[in-house]
């Protein structure tokens, strides 16, 4: 696992997270030197408690993390981009900054990951038991049942945070806001893989959640049309050479 790990960076986003950082990445490092992965970037979307605080003084202490912070709050994906843009493994795992997600599910994603690896591969997690309120789950439910039957992406969990992919592949597809929750359908329209695999789901120890709930369903119907939209026009051509 050394050569191949040593490209891996984990880019993590969190707003107002101040809570549940320290708790997260002392889980983390566990995984990090055990795996021998080169980095992880905690990317701080314009948080408003003791988030920005807290990271600097971890970073002085552990000499994997980086952190990159936003000026202007950008939302989810922009801080994905944003940390995927400055990672230096060709490697890209994400995961959520709340500690619902577990850290020790990345050393079976990236299993599965480098088991499989092909261009536009994107392995995902996929949470059998969610640990959320019940309206999170129902409206996660419903978006999850819309875009499915929209986008035809056959993914039962585009929600989960934990995902791997080649970060050159994730740089070539369209960015705008919101493109996290429709990465699966993104990766099959440039003819690429999707696998999920199962991973474990905590309920959130601390703090709530700084994303929006009801907006995954509500604000996330104009982005599914924008996003058939942009698979209907995307055309997979393949050429050959003389030689």
């Amino acid at each position: 696992m050394e050569d191949r790990s040593q490209r891996v960076s984990i880019v993590i986003p969190v707003h107002n997270e101040g809570e549940n950082l320290l708790s997260l990445l002392e889980e983390l490092e566990g995984v990090v030197l055990d795996q021998g992965i080169m980095e992880a970037l905690v990317v701080d979307d314009k948080s408003e408690d003791e988030s920005l605080p807290l990271l600097r003084e971890l970073k002085r202490k552990l000499s994997w993390l980086r952190v990159i912070f936003h000026l202007k709050r950008g939302g989810q994906s922009m801080a994905l981009l944003t940390g995927i843009r400055h990672a230096r493994g060709d490697v890209i795992v994400t995961m959520d900054g709340d500690g619902q997600n577990d850290p020790e599910d990345i050393r079976r994603l990236l299993g599965v990951f480098f088991q499989n690896s092909s261009d536009f591969l994107l392995v995902m997690g996929r949470r059998r038991r969610r640990r959320d309120s019940w309206i999170k789950r129902v409206s996660s439910r419903i978006a999850n049942g819309v875009r499915g039957y929209i986008l035809k992406d056959n993914t039962p969990d585009t929600g989960c945070g934990l995902k791997v992919f080649k970060k050159g592949d994730f740089l070539r597809l369209p960015t705008f806001d919101h493109m996290h929750r429709f990465l699966p359908a993104l990766f099959l329209a440039m003819g690429g893989k999707v696998i999920s695999v199962d991973v474990s789901h905590r309920p959130r120890a601390k703090g709530l959640s700084h994303y929006g709930t009801l907006d995954r369903l509500w604000m996330g119907i104009w982005d599914l049309f924008g996003v058939y939209w942009l698979i209907r026009r995307t055309k997979k051509i393949e050429a050959g050479e003389i030689e």
